[in-house]
């Protein structure tokens, strides 16, 4: 058995949030994976040529939850490893706390349109919603950070 090639990806999205009220609402959006099954997670995505981490967070959260926003702060990185036909790919996704300063939630604007849905969840609650274990420890750490 002859072992697949292994790929580098990096990757940078957020846990964009809006207070009202009192009450920390975070931005998912749902996929589907290769299966076929429906995933809620956090909107990320590859950097672009030229960009940033925090640069591709921002754009990537706007194109796939329409919410324009503003990073404040790292919460931490994501390190997995996953299997296409013909590579091993070894991704980090660097994940940001961002502030939502404008637009309205909807996944119209994902020029790759993985996105199927997008929708505001209060921050105590996505721990139901998120499908993976690593992006809830992320959602945990916003949490924490908001909460002192």
């Amino acid at each position: 058995m002859r072992r697949l090639p292994s790929l580098e990806e990096t990757s940078a999205g957020g846990v964009v949030i809006d207070v009202r009220s009192g009450i920390a609402w975070l931005a998912l959006i749902a996929r589907y994976n290769r299966a076929g099954r429906l995933e809620w997670c956090l909107p990320k995505g590859h950097v672009e040529p030229g960009e940033t981490l925090v640069e591709t967070a921002v754009r990537e959260v706007a194109e796939e939850t329409g919410i324009y926003g503003r990073a404040l702060i790292t919460l931490g990185t994501i390190d997995y490893w996953f299997s296409t036909p013909r590579f091993r790919i070894h991704k980090r996704v660097h994940h940001y706390l961002l502030e939502a300063l404008d637009g309205e939630i909807t996944v119209e604007n994902d020029p790759d349109q993985e996105a199927v849905d997008a929708a505001w969840f209060r921050l105590d609650e996505v721990d139901s919603r998120l499908t993976f274990a690593n992006e809830r420890r992320i959602a945990h750490m916003a949490w924490r950070r908001l909460a002192g």
